[in-house]
């Protein structure tokens, strides 16, 4: 993969500069407003986000929050770009900015690991990433984070994505093209697994995190803004882990149900159920407090993972050079 240079990726911005006038400047109320891009579109798995704005937790710190949200990749660009203050996309898209030198940084570590699974119907004699060949998978972009996790997976077995016929299929309809047999495969959160297993479906997965570690969707900001404004930052995280921990004290339905209402008006009702099963069963123990941000506090950086994570790019050629896990996370949250 060649290396792509920072400016070339600024011309491609798709996003007008304008949308975002005058964030980060204090509005009337004295609050400093800032920006961020969520990864995809708004879902109640963002619902630690939302609860901070709706219980005044943003506020607290002195910030009105406006949300957008756009495709992980467009996300670092646009942060490192400063067209918005904060950006929450997958981690593999973060590293990868990186390698291309492109200037953002970790600032809150929400997610402990990855979410990133190959599914497939349990009966379509996929086992293993050898069983992919000749098979027809899809991702949602080539510059998508499942793209990258499923270069590597295939890496892992010897094939590369010329042994597979690759279909792009956009994120609202990949999971129905599975179900379809659109597609043998598709690269995309293993929470989907869940909810499809739930609804009557039969597949199974291959977990990304198995050849490619990862951490799922991070808090990140650009090199510039953390420099210049390390109050918010702070403020932000701290924010951030109020929500997290207001969910996980026991109000996981009730935040859920905010969300929707609030953010979400779309949201099918009906998955209320399974989506706060999923929250209560996997992001609040594998992801959001798992052992080590018990010990080490929510949001934290697991240093050590994130040097697996930038060796295993390196390995399965995601990146072209390795840079150190310090280049990529904030300080303040090492550890």
């Amino acid at each position: 993969m060649k290396k792509i240079k920072f400016l070339a990726l600024m011309m491609a911005l798709v996003l007008a500069v304008a949308s975002f006038a005058g964030c980060g400047k204090e509005d009337e109320s004295g609050l400093t407003k800032v920006t961020i891009q969520l990864d995809g579109a708004a879902t109640p798995y963002y619902s630690p986000i939302y609860v901070a704005q709706e219980m005044g937790y943003f506020e607290e710190e002195g910030i009105e929050v406006e949300f957008f949200y756009a495709a992980a990749a467009d996300i670092v660009k646009n942060v490192a770009a400063d067209n918005v203050e904060f950006g929450f996309p997958n981690a593999d898209a973060v590293v990868l900015a990186k390698s291309q030198e492109i200037p953002v940084k970790v600032v809150h570590n929400t997610y402990q690991n990855g979410l990133g699974s190959t599914i497939f119907k349990t009966d379509s004699g996929i086992k293993e990433a050898a069983d992919l060949k000749g098979k027809k998978v899809a991702v949602t972009s080539l510059g998508s984070p499942n793209y990258i996790q499923l270069q590597a997976l295939l890496q892992s077995a010897g094939l590369t994505v010329d042994d597979i016929e690759l279909e792009i299929v956009g994120t609202g309809a990949i999971v129905n093209a599975l179900l379809t047999d659109q597609v043998d495969a598709i690269v995309f959160s293993m929470l989907r697994t869940i909810e499809m297993n739930h609804a009557g479906a039969d597949v199974s997965e291959i977990k990304s995190d198995t050849v490619l570690p990862s951490f799922g969707n991070v808090l990140i900001a650009s090199d510039k803004y953390i420099a210049e404004n390390a109050e918010v930052i702070d403020g932000f995280s701290r924010a951030l882990t109020k929500g997290i921990e207001y969910m996980i004290d026991g109000n996981v339905e009730e935040a859920v149900k905010m969300s929707v209402e609030k953010h979400i008006p779309t949201f099918d009702e009906t998955k209320i159920d399974i989506t706060v099963k999923i929250i209560e069963d996997v992001f609040i123990p594998h992801l959001w407090k798992n052992d080590f941000a018990a010990e080490n506090g929510i949001g934290s950086a697991n240093m050590e993972k994130w040097e697996e994570s930038i060796a295993s790019a390196l390995k399965y050629n995601i990146i072209d050079e390795k840079f150190e896990a310090t280049d990529i996370v904030y300080d303040k949250i090492q550890k």
